[in-house]
């Protein structure tokens, strides 16, 4: 039935004019009349049936109007009506079809049964039953017809609504589902987070005006200190407004996505801070990274931070680490290295909880979403992080999809910040 329904597109109407003329020529052509032979007015009518349908297809009650006025000049003229006919009966089917009211159909299907009957008139009772079959075949097939195509069309249009209606319902829910987590999230960092780094800030700053006399260096560490837990409270108060009303911030901008051309300052940053924390480190950053997607440049920045927060946790103040971060081919490589700082590779860190943190796997994640592969694990005494991200995303495929095996364990715990003095 669709397949029907698309053959009776509305926007075919002339596809099929056409068709049905080239079939009625062929009629006239082609198929033998043993004992009639198209006249010219057989073929006057014929032809002004062919060029009004063509015409007319656009107004079907008018094109019916015109096929049956022919119809009626046809019967009181010619013998054989067949042209005439069918031209009649198609463009009742049109009707049928594409009528705005039911009262169309019916005035159109009465009119055209009533030119077809006075082609009984005056003919004994045996013909008159024969002509009213023959009408049943030209009225009531084509307005049969034109019912069930109607019926289709209609279905067709209520299971796209319900379907419309359905995603919209399981978008919703969805929605709703989406802000009841955003609110209990936010309500944890409001609640616990939040308050605990309150707590250590407010700490450090009474430290810093109790304790006199410090040596610069620690009163260094503590500005240090208290400058990142302030930063960290900002950014909490940033998330937690993010997560309770999302469309107050442009949606998930703000968690999301960098300005490109504020990635380079942020990663300088994070070598700083790495560097303030003791570690040697040296950057290779690409100037093209200032043109960079949003979404590429926030997973550049957040691996840089990760990384370089394992080194200071794992190989210690006396390390020495390298970043590059260089565009080619529009793709990102980016690389952390560092030599360990004397500390044994084969012994578990002690900064890492039992069960080791998840900042690799957080960094996997990350990657991987954007359709990279990271690879982690020791070289020689140093550790090693890299990967390289494409600038297309990929066609996700859950089975198929294998984590890359990370020899030994060396990462900060989850939602680790960056790298603090020691």
């Amino acid at each position: 039935m669709g397949r029907l329904g698309r053959l009776f597109d509305t926007r075919d109407a002339r596809v099929r004019m056409a068709l049905l003329d080239l079939s009625g020529l062929c009629y006239l052509l082609v198929v033998p009349h043993p004992h009639l032979t198209p006249t010219v007015t057989q073929w006057i009518l014929a032809v002004a049936a062919f060029a009004g349908a063509l015409v007319t297809y656009r107004r079907p009650v008018v094109n019916l109007v015109l096929q049956t006025a022919l119809l009626g000049v046809a019967i009181c003229l010619i013998d054989d009506v067949t042209i005439n006919q069918v031209g009649a009966s198609w463009a009742l089917l049109e009707v049928t079809m594409r009528a705005g009211r039911a009262r169309t159909i019916w005035l159109a299907a009465g009119l055209l049964a009533a030119v077809d009957l006075t082609d009984s008139i005056g003919d004994p009772l045996r013909q008159v039953a024969s002509g009213v079959v023959g009408l049943g075949l030209e009225v009531g097939v084509p307005v049969l017809l034109g019912l069930v195509i109607r019926a289709n069309r209609e279905l067709g249009r209520q299971t796209v609504e319900r379907a419309l209606a359905e995603q919209r319902r399981r978008e919703s829910e969805s929605r709703a589902a989406r802000a009841d987590e955003r609110s209990a999230i936010a309500r944890e960092l409001h609640d616990v987070v939040a308050h605990h780094v309150a707590s250590m800030v407010l700490r450090v700053g009474v430290a810093r005006h109790v304790l006199t006399d410090l040596d610069p260096r620690v009163d260094e560490v503590f500005d240090d200190v208290h400058g990142t837990g302030t930063a960290a409270l900002a950014e909490l108060r940033r998330l937690v407004a993010v997560l309770r009303n999302p469309d107050g911030v442009r949606g998930d901008a703000a968690l999301t996505a960098i300005e490109p051309s504020a990635l380079p300052s942020a990663l300088g940053a994070s070598v700083d801070r790495a560097r303030q924390a003791g570690i040697t480190v040296e950057a290779d950053i690409d100037t093209a990274i200032g043109s960079l997607d949003a979404v590429r440049g926030l997973a550049v920045l957040r691996l840089t931070q990760e990384a370089l927060t394992n080194v200071a946790r794992h190989a210690g103040q006396s390390a020495r680490a390298h970043l590059t971060v260089a565009v080619r081919d529009e793709a990102v490589h980016w690389e952390v290295t560092d030599d360990g700082g004397g500390v044994d590779g084969d012994s578990a860190p002690t900064a890492v909880p039992a069960g080791g943190g998840h900042g690799i796997t957080g960094m996997r994640e990350r990657v991987e979403v954007l359709g990279g592969r990271l690879e982690a694990g020791p070289t020689g005494t140093g550790w090693r992080v890299r990967t390289v991200l494409p600038n297309t995303l990929p066609e996700r495929d859950t089975d198929t999809a294998t984590p890359v095996s990370v020899p030994r364990t060396r990462e900060a715990p989850a939602g680790s910040p960056t790298p603090e003095p020691a």
